[in-house]
């Protein structure tokens, strides 16, 4: 059975940090790119970043550049996603997914290029 679970979303403040992790199971992850997105309401979903499961390619979207860390751990079955500096426009609820990978992984880090998704995990960032 496919589950992609989010967790460690919350308030924080600007300036602030939160580390997201999303673990995953029930397909194989060697062949998938991994990314996070987000949606606000009334907004289509974005990619924030993604990664491929050799992490030979990350891909991070110019607004969370030099904040965001995308990375995997030794088994390869978590992908976290370390945010520094945050900023109130990063408010969202921040989704993970899974997709098979066919092309680059800047060019896989598109919502409709993903298989698999968690439902979720909400971020705030506000004084």
């Amino acid at each position: 059975q496919v589950q992609v679970v989010e967790s460690g979303g919350g308030l924080v403040q600007p300036g602030g940090s939160l580390r997201l992790s999303c673990a995953t199971s029930g397909f194989p992850l060697d062949h998938y790119v991994i990314g996070w997105f987000r949606q606000v309401p009334g907004k289509e979903r974005e990619g924030v970043s993604c990664t491929n499961s050799i992490r030979d390619s990350t891909y991070y979207d110019d607004s969370v550049k030099g904040r965001f860390t995308i990375s995997r751990d030794n088994a390869k079955t978590t992908v976290h996603l370390q945010m520094n500096s945050l900023k109130p426009e990063d408010t969202s609820v921040y989704f993970c997914a899974a997709g098979l990978q066919t092309t680059t992984v800047q060019a896989m880090c598109y919502p409709s290029k993903m298989n698999f998704w968690g439902k979720g995990t909400p971020v705030t960032v506000s004084s």
